[in-house]
């Protein structure tokens, strides 16, 4: 079951983000006095570094928008209906004296045209699949497998459409790699691996399966065009208050946990982790790292580990009961690709700052 969301726990959701865009954006948000000519330059640069998030005051999807704020990127969120726009409105916080940099736009997911017009002057896109049940009880149905896949679908159809768009990074899942039929299969299990669809089905992993046929979506669609596309294949994103903002999510992916736990192929990730990775991929995307990223910083593979996750998720979820613990685990996940590309990134960035001449 899913955890009901208040009209009271949403407000006051709307408002820690308003606190921390603020913070942000008083970092970051003052301008210089520009002459004509640098007046020009900064607004060709700025519309540059324009991207657009999806779902962009979900608990991933702000995680982004903050990092690629103090990264010194505008940003547009796209918002999924006009009573979480209305509320951001009211806070004034877009427009404003220094806050050009960021501002919102309610789009679609499903609706070409709403997304053509929230993509508009963007160079990239993250979209972030951050479906909820609107009603805090159902979970992730077959339903929302089908809408996912649909609407990832229509979001790389926008971007191709955009003419101002050249890359995009689709927030995938580690689920829409680990499962498969059987364990004739390779020990190590990376970005190569892909989940089979019937086996999600009969097994009714419907988050898995939505993460999977999605996924599959955006490739088909980024290999008929010249959009560049990178997905990131998270494992389940923890971190702050996630059993309340990243509920429903944290619950779908979790059924199988038990099959998961006993193939070592249970993993956590930071939410500041998957930010860093979507944003570190964007940015050598131009140097042509595109493609899949496992991500994951934890593995649970331990009887305590396990515990505690059930302990963060509450009654939610049970899945160390009556199995084997602390028993070697049939598969190793590797995320070498991402950790590789992170390092170089870091890298580079330590050396721009110790020979910025």
């Amino acid at each position: 079951m899913g955890i009901v969301r208040t009209t009271e726990s949403r407000k006051a959701e709307l408002e820690e983000i308003h606190r921390q865009l603020l913070q942000t954006i008083g970092r970051k948000g003052i301008k210089r006095n520009l002459t004509e000519d640098e007046g020009e330059e900064e607004e060709e640069e700025e519309s540059e570094r324009l991207v657009c998030v999806t779902s962009g005051i979900s608990y991933l999807g702000f995680a982004i928008v903050n990092l690629l704020l103090n990264r010194g990127y505008s940003v547009r969120l796209a918002v999924e209906n006009q009573e979480d726009l209305e509320k951001l409105r009211e806070m004034e916080i877009f427009g404003g004296r220094g806050n050009d940099r960021v501002s919102a736009v309610m789009a679609k997911v499903t609706e070409l045209d709403s997304l053509c017009e929230a993509f508009h002057g963007c160079r990239g896109v993250f979209h972030t699949s951050a479906f909820v049940d609107l009603g805090g009880l159902s979970g992730y149905s077959k339903c929302m497998a089908e809408l996912e896949c649909r609407a990832t679908e229509k979001v790389m159809e926008a971007c191709v459409r955009t003419e101002s768009v050249r890359k995009c990074v689709l927030t995938s899942s580690l689920l829409a790699c680990v499962w498969r039929n059987n364990h004739n299969l390779p020990h190590i299990l990376d970005e190569t691996c892909w989940t089979d669809e019937t086996l999600c089905t009969q097994k009714k992993l419907w988050f898995a399966l939505g993460k999977t046929k999605a996924e599959r979506a955006a490739w088909r669609v980024a290999g008929e065009s010249d959009v560049k596309l990178a997905t990131i294949c998270t494992a389940l994103i923890t971190g702050p208050s996630f059993t309340v903002r990243n509920s429903t999510a944290s619950i779908a992916y979790l059924k199988g946990a038990q099959e998961m736990y006993l193939d070592g192929l249970l993993a956590t990730v930071d939410v500041s982790r998957v930010a860093e990775a979507h944003v570190r991929v964007y940015e050598a995307m131009g140097n042509g790292a595109c493609g899949r990223y496992i991500c994951f910083d934890r593995v649970i593979d331990r009887g305590e580990e396990a515990t505690e996750l059930e302990r963060l998720m509450g009654m939610q979820t049970r899945f160390s009961g009556n199995v084997i613990t602390d028993s070697p685990a049939w598969f190793k996940l590797c995320s070498r690709k991402l950790s590789r590309l992170m390092l170089a990134s870091s890298r580079c960035v330590r050396n721009m700052y110790s020979n910025p001449h």
